[in-house]
C-alpha cells in the first residue's frame, strides 16, 4: 500500500506525515492542489525513511530501503526504488527531474552524499556518488563506480561499471574519461546550484513563496 506524501516508520508501524511545517502540515510531495501525489511506500518488507525537512515532489516515486537526509529534494518524475537493496542519500542533496536511482541485487546500493547535485534525467545504479560531487544532465553512473567528491560528470557522461573518479575533475563521453581538474570557480558553482535548490524546493512546498532567481548571479 502506498501513502500520497506520507511514509510508513519504521519505528511505529505507523503511518506518519512528511515535512510537516510549524503550524501548517504541509506535506511535501502533495502540496496543494497536486494531482499526480507522491508514492512513497513499503516493498520487499523495507519502508522508506524520510526527513521531514525533505521535499519528494508530486509524481516521484520513493519505495523500499531508501534513506533521504535533512534538506533533500526529489523532484517530479524520479524514481528511487529501493526494492532489492538499499539507497542512501545525504543532507542538502538534490535528485532533479526524471532521474532513476536503482540497485543491484548483490553487494553495494547506491549512496549518493551531502550536498550532491543529480541533474535532470539522470541514472545511478549501485554506485557512490561523493559529498559536493555534480551529474549532469542525461549521466549515467553505473555498478561499482565512484565519483570523487567534488568531481563534475559531464551531461550526457557514461561512467563505466568499477571506473573510480578522484577528487575535484571533470569528466566526460562515452566512456567517461577524466579531461582535467575543475577550478576553484566551477567548485563554487555546484555549491550555488545546492544553495538555490534549498530555495526552489521551498518555493515548490509554499505556493505564497516568492523569490526572484533571475537576479541571482
Amino acid at each position: 500500500m502506498y501513502g500520497v506524501g506520507v511514509v510508513l516508520s519504521r519505528a511505529s508501524g505507523t503511518w506518519a506525515g512528511l515535512g510537516r511545517r510549524r503550524g501548517r502540515g504541509c506535506l511535501p510531495g502533495r502540496g496543494r492542489g497536486a494531482k499526480f501525489p507522491s508514492m512513497i511506500g513499503p516493498v520487499n518488507g523495507k519502508t522508506p525513511l524520510i526527513h521531514p525537512s525533505a521535499f519528494v515532489a508530486p509524481g516521484a516515486v520513493v519505495v523500499g530501503d531508501v534513506e533521504l537526509g535533512p534538506q533533500v529534494s526529489v523532484w517530479y518524475g524520479c524514481v528511487l526504488r529501493g526494492d532489492i537493496n538499499w539507497i542512501r542519500v545525504g543532507a542538502r542533496t538534490n535528485i532533479q527531474d526524471g532521474s532513476v536511482i536503482h540497485v543491484a541485487h548483490r553487494g553495494q546500493g547506491t549512496t549518493v552524499g551531502a550536498d550532491v547535485v543529480v541533474g535532470h534525467r539522470v541514472v545511478l545504479h549501485s554506485c557512490v556518488i561523493d559529498d559536493r560531487a555534480l551529474i549532469g544532465m542525461g549521466a549515467v553512473v553505473l555498478d561499482g563506480a565512484r565519483v570523487g567528491q567534488g568531481s563534475v560528470v559531464a551531461a550526457g557522461g557514461v561512467v563505466p561499471p568499477g571506473m573510480e573518479i578522484p577528487p575535484g575533475v571533470m569528466v566526460s563521453g562515452v566512456p567517461a574519461k577524466v579531461r582535467r581538474d575543475l577550478r576553484p570557480d566551477e567548485l563554487a558553482r555546484t555549491e550555488a546550484v545546492v544553495r538555490r535548490y534549498l530555495k526552489v524546493s521551498d518555493c515548490h512546498r509554499d505556493p505564497g513563496l516568492v523569490v526572484d532567481f533571475t537576479r541571482e548571479t
